[in-house]
């Protein structure tokens, strides 16, 4: 399948779950060993109020492919925000995600996890 052809939510639910895997992984890694603590600590990424926050760390990194995925992203249709967060932060959230999914279809790790660290350079 042509890559460019996969809608921008498809996108974003696949890099939902490779940021989820990341910063689960990330985690662990740090010493949390309960999984109650594990899924306490995690909401501290995964909201859309703190991806939101986490995109203003690679905004400026991103290349134009990766902007253009991001737009597209933020741009999609069918978008309701949960009550936690504002809809621009719902957007910029599912432009975010929009990026890592597409990295992940296209194979590029590296990327990925130079991205993820400097989203989140604190875990």
């Amino acid at each position: 399948m042509d890559i460019s052809q996969i809608s921008a939510s498809a996108l974003a639910y696949l890099g939902d779950s490779v940021l989820e895997a990341l910063i689960r992984e990330n985690l662990v890694l740090k010493g949390y060993e309960k999984s109650g603590k594990l899924n306490k600590e995690a909401l501290n990424y995964v909201t859309a109020v703190n991806q939101a926050k986490a995109f203003k760390n690679i905004e400026k990194a991103l290349t134009e492919e990766e902007a253009n995925i991001f737009r597209r992203g933020k741009n999609s249709s069918h978008l309701n925000a949960p009550k936690s967060a504002s809809l621009l932060e719902y957007k910029i959230a599912t432009g975010f995600e929009a990026i890592f999914g597409y990295l992940k279809l296209t194979k590029r790790e590296e990327r990925i996890n130079e991205l993820f660290d400097l989203a989140y350079p604190e875990i």
